[in-house]
């Protein structure tokens, strides 16, 4: 069987399925089950000193596979995560990260007595790009004290990104001459709206943060950028739902990979599924291992574009005639005959390549 295991900055995984920090993560329990479920490492949900008192609703499907959310952080105080909480998974099965934000005077505040309590990373998390380097400084301060106290194993520290901040890749570079041992990309996107067209009202009444599929796009290219200019591990975080985009991801430049809208809305047998899955692709296209796939996408992103037209084929016995690739050509070029032979009018076509990722099975291609 292909080897799905992965080193995230020490942390050797026995795949490359990371919990992102959300609703399943919010106690012992929760993490527990998915540690059982199949995944990795677990991360918490952000603990901050005092416990946040959510709107209801918070949480609302937005199709497609994506979510809306305006939830705050931990509904659990810090005190409670580090006296019961944290405690309670001292015999755990997997990599417990720990988030924690979202000010440097919080890191500061709770980073020591966080890792003390158990963890075995921290992923800080803010709202600001102006407090990344500074709480990357205050948690380094704080696994120093905790290594040099205790002769311990140092305590990684990741910094969660947002596709939100204007110089991304500039935060990055600081965060990691800062002593960051890692990145998380990204978080939620937003803020975003959904209105409920028969009330008129907003679907969770106000702004709210999108997750899922449709934000995948979007973490696929932060997680490149980054790859391509720090040689830092990376959590791809960001709209994963199948096994496939695992594969996008750790193409991207990935190290590991995070997921939480897809095991909220498919259940926590997705990690198992999605491993399943992840085995069978790497065997059927001949990979011993997850590490040949990491960062295959970055030398192509260097490459200058190309002016040169595509060359099509096309698998006439694979073809089902749903005449996709005719439909949304722009340009009137192509033509399916009833008999399933393809044409294409090279004057008119333009090479944009539509047609063939439209085609569901693949009976169309390019080169």
């Amino acid at each position: 069987m292909p080897d799905l295991g992965v080193n995230l900055c020490g942390l050797i995984l026995p795949n490359p399925l990371v919990l992102a920090s959300g609703p399943l993560s919010w106690n012992a329990g929760a993490i527990r089950a998915a540690w059982a479920a199949g995944a990795a490492a677990v991360v918490t949900k952000t603990i901050r000193p005092p416990a946040t008192t959510n709107p209801m609703p918070h949480i609302a499907a937005a199709g497609g596979g994506s979510l809306l959310n305006t939830e705050g952080w931990s509904d659990l105080p810090a005190a409670q995560w580090i006296d019961r909480e944290l405690p309670a998974l001292r015999d755990r099965p997997g990599a417990l990260i720990v988030s924690v934000g979202h000010t440097p005077a919080e890191v500061a505040l709770l980073a020591g007595p966080l890792i003390a309590a158990g963890a075995d990373a921290l992923e800080l998390v803010s709202y600001r790009a102006e407090d990344a380097v500074p709480m990357v400084e205050a948690a380094k301060e704080a696994v120093a004290k905790e290594t040099v106290a205790k002769a311990a194993v140092s305590v990684p520290v990741l910094i969660k990104v947002s596709a939100n901040w204007p110089d991304l890749v500039g935060v990055v570079r600081a965060c990691v001459a800062a002593g960051a041992d890692g990145v998380t990309a990204i978080d939620s996107i937003g803020p975003a709206l959904r209105v409920d067209v028969e009330t008129g009202r907003p679907l969770l009444g106000a702004f709210a943060w999108l997750s899922g599929v449709a934000i995948r796009p979007i973490a696929l290219r932060t997680v490149a950028e980054v790859c391509l200019r720090h040689d830092v591990p990376v959590v791809g975080t960001g709209g994963v739902g199948r096994a496939e985009d695992v594969v996008e991801m750790m193409m991207a430049g990935a190290t590991a990979v995070g997921a939480h809208t897809a095991p909220l809305l498919q259940g926590l047998g997705w990690f198992g599924k999605t491993l399943g899955r992840l085995e069978s692709w790497l065997a059927d296209h001949g990979h011993a291992s997850l590490a040949d796939l990491r960062g295959k996408a970055l030398a192509h992103l260097r490459e200058p574009a190309s002016s040169v037209p595509l060359a099509f084929a096309f698998d006439a016995p694979a073809c089902t005639g749903c005449e996709r690739c005719v439909t949304v050509c722009a340009y009137a070029a192509r033509r399916l005959s009833p008999g399933r032979e393809m044409s294409v009018d090279r004057a008119l076509c333009r090479s944009c390549s539509l047609c063939v990722t439209v085609c569901p099975t693949g009976a169309l291609r390019a080169s």
